[in-house]
C-alpha cells in the first residue's frame, strides 16, 4: 500500500567488480567513512558517523536501509570535487546498482550532509548474463532457498510463460506461531497491488460511458469538501499519480486506524485538504487518490466496492482467494503478517482495518497468475483500453493507469508492487515474451520484489 520507495526498495545491480579507489579527498574521506560506518551496522560507528558529518537520519532509519540491502559494495567513482562526489554502487543483498550522490549542503558554520541513492538501470559493463530457462528456474529456487534460511524469506513464487506454470514454489511459515507452513493456496496481503483492480474498475465504467477519464472528483462527487480538488481534479489523474491529491499515512491515520471502515470514511476524515500541487503538473504517488477511485466506483455503479471488483473483475477471471475482508474476519490461510523489530513479529497493530481501492487486500499466486491472464486475454477491458492503461501517462514515463511500466524491448513489463510491514508482493506481466512473474512475502518489503528481480536480470530474453 505505501509507495515502495527508492531507499528502500529495488535497487537492482549487477556483478561486483575490484574496489576502485577513492579520491584522497575531503569527500572522498566523507564516502569511506559513510560506507564503513553504513555496512557496519553499528549503532556506536553509526552515531559516530552522524555527529562527525553533521547527517541528521535517525539511527532507526540506517539500520531498516541496512537489513533490507545488506550493506553496499562500491563499483565507481563517477565525479568528484570539494563538496561532492557521486559514483556507483551495488547492494549486497540483491543484484543491485544504484547511484549515490554525497554532498555539503550547509554552511562552514552550519554543515550538513546530504546523501542520495536512486537505483539505475544497470550499465553495459555490470550486465548479469542471461541464462536458459532451466538454470534461471534453478538460480531462483536456490536464491529463494538462501533467503528461507537466511530468515529473510517467507512466501511463494510463480513462474508462467506461454500459458503454462514453469514453476510455482513455497518457503517459510503462513503462521510462525501456529506452526503452519506456507503453501501455494496461502493468502498474502498484496499493498497497492490492488490498484490494478481499482485501475480496472475504473477503466470499465469508462468503457461503459459512465465515467469519462477528463472528468472531474467534483462530476462523480459533488459534495467533495475541496472545491479546488473537485473542480481540477481528474479521473485522469487519479489513475496516473498526477493531482496531487497526497497521502493518508501519518498520525491522523494512525489515531483513527480502526475507525476507518469506508472508502467514505476516509473521504471525511481527509477530503478538506487542498491538492499538494497544481493537479497534471507533476508525479506524486498518491494512495488518497487511489481511494478517491473507490468512492467514484460506488457512486458510479451504485454498489460496495467491494461488490463491484468481485461481481465484475474477481469473478470473470476465476479469481475464488482474493479479497479484502476485514482484519477481525477470519479468512482461510490468509498468512499472518510479520515485520522486522529486532526479530519477526506480528505487524497486526499496523493494519488498516481492511483493504480498500488503493491497496491492502489479499490474494494468492494462482489468483494473480489468472488476473494477468485474463487482463491479456480480454475478459476484463477491450485490448484498446488495456493497451492505453499500460502506455505512460505521467511525466517520468513509468506509469500507465494503474499500472507501473518498466524495461524496453522485450523486456518491457508492465505489473505493479506492494509493500508494507509484513506484506510485500510484485506482479510483472512481460507481453512480448508472454512471461509472468508473481512473488509474494508475509515479511516487509524487499522480501518478495528481490526474488522478482532476481529471476527476471536472468531469465531468457528471446521469444
Amino acid at each position: 500500500m505505501r509507495k515502495i520507495l527508492v531507499l528502500a526498495l529495488m535497487l537492482l545491480a549487477g556483478p561486483v567488480t575490484a574496489q576502485p579507489a577513492v579520491p584522497d579527498t575531503p569527500m572522498g574521506e566523507t564516502l569511506s567513512d559513510y560506507l564503513a560506518a553504513f555496512n557496519s551496522n553499528d549503532a556506536a560507528q553509526i552515531n559516530a558517523f552522524k555527529a562527525t558529518h553533521h547527517f541528521g537520519v535517525p539511527l532507526e532509519n540506517f539500520q531498516q536501509f541496512y537489513r533490507s540491502t545488506g550493506g553496499f559494495t562500491l563499483l565507481k567513482i563517477e565525479s568528484s570535487d570539494a563538496t561532492s562526489i557521486v559514483g556507483l554502487a551495488q547492494e549486497k543483498n540483491a543484484d543491485t546498482i544504484a547511484r549515490f550522490t554525497i554532498k555539503e549542503i550547509g554552511t562552514p558554520e552550519a554543515p550538513k550532509l546530504f546523501v542520495s541513492l536512486r537505483a539505475i538501470e544497470p550499465p553495459a559493463e555490470y550486465a548479469i548474463p542471461r541464462l536458459t530457462q532451466t538454470a534461471a528456474l534453478k538460480a531462483l529456487e536456490d536464491r529463494a532457498r538462501n533467503e528461507e534460511e537466511g530468515g529473510k524469506f517467507s512466501g511463494v513464487y510463480l513462474i508462467a510463460r506461454n500459458g503454462k506454470v514453469l514453476a510455482a514454489k513455497a518457503f517459510g511459515w503462513e503462521d510462525r506461531e501456529a506452526k503452519r507452513k506456507t503453501t501455494l493456496e496461502t493468502k498474502f496481503r498484496i499493498g497497492s497491488m490492488n490498484k490494478m483492480f481499482t485501475a480496472v474498475a475504473t477503466l470499465q465504467l469508462v468503457v461503459a460511458r459512465k465515467v469519462s477519464l477528463d472528468g472531474t472528483v467534483g462530476t462523480y462527487l459533488p459534495d467533495y469538501p475541496n472545491k479546488e480538488i473537485a473542480e481540477k481534479v481528474t479521473i485522469r489523474h487519479l489513475l496516473t499519480h498526477t493531482g496531487g491529491t497526497g497521502d493518508f499515512f501519518g498520525p491522523e491515520y494512525e489515531a483513527k486506524r480502526l475507525s476507518l471502515k469506508t472508502h467514505a470514511d476516509y473521504m471525511a476524515l481527509f477530503g478538506a485538504r487542498p491538492p499538494r500541487f497544481v493537479p497534471g503538473s507533476r508525479d506524486a504517488y498518491s494512495n488518497y487518490g487511489f481511494l478517491l477511485l473507490g468512492n467514484i466506483i460506488e457512486k458510479v455503479s451504485g454498489q460496495s466496492y467491494y461488490d463491484y471488483v468481485a461481481k465484475n473483475i474477481f469473478a470473470p477471471a476465476g479469481m475464488t482467494n482474493t479479497g479484502s475482508l476485514p482484519e477481525e474476519e477470519a479468512v482461510p490461510h490468509r498468512a499472518t503478517a510479520y515485520m522486522w523489530k529486532d526479530g519477526w513479529i506480528s505487524a497486526a497493530d499496523t493494519l488498516p482495518y481492511r483493504g480498500m481501492a488503493a491497496g491492502g487486500g489479499y490474494s494468492t499466486a494462482g489468483d494473480l497468475l489468472k488476473f494477468a491472464q485474463a487482463l491479456l486475454a480480454e475478459k476484463l477491458l477491450p485490448g484498446r483500453m488495456v493497451a492505453d492503461a499500460t502506455t505512460p501517462h505521467n511525466h517520468d514515463g513509468n506509469y500507465g493507469y494503474g499500472f507501473g511500466i518498466n524495461g524496453s524491448g522485450l523486456l518491457q513489463h508492465v505489473g505493479h508492487n506492494g509493500g508494507a510491514p509484513g506484506q510485500n508482493g510484485d506482479l510483472q506481466i512481460y507481453p512480448a515474451l508472454n512471461t509472468v512473474l508473481i512473488a509474494l512475502s508475509n515479511y516487509d518489503p524487499p522480501a518478495a520484489t528481490n526474488l522478482t528481480s532476481f529471476y527476471a536480470n536472468r531469465m531468457p530474453a528471446t521469444r
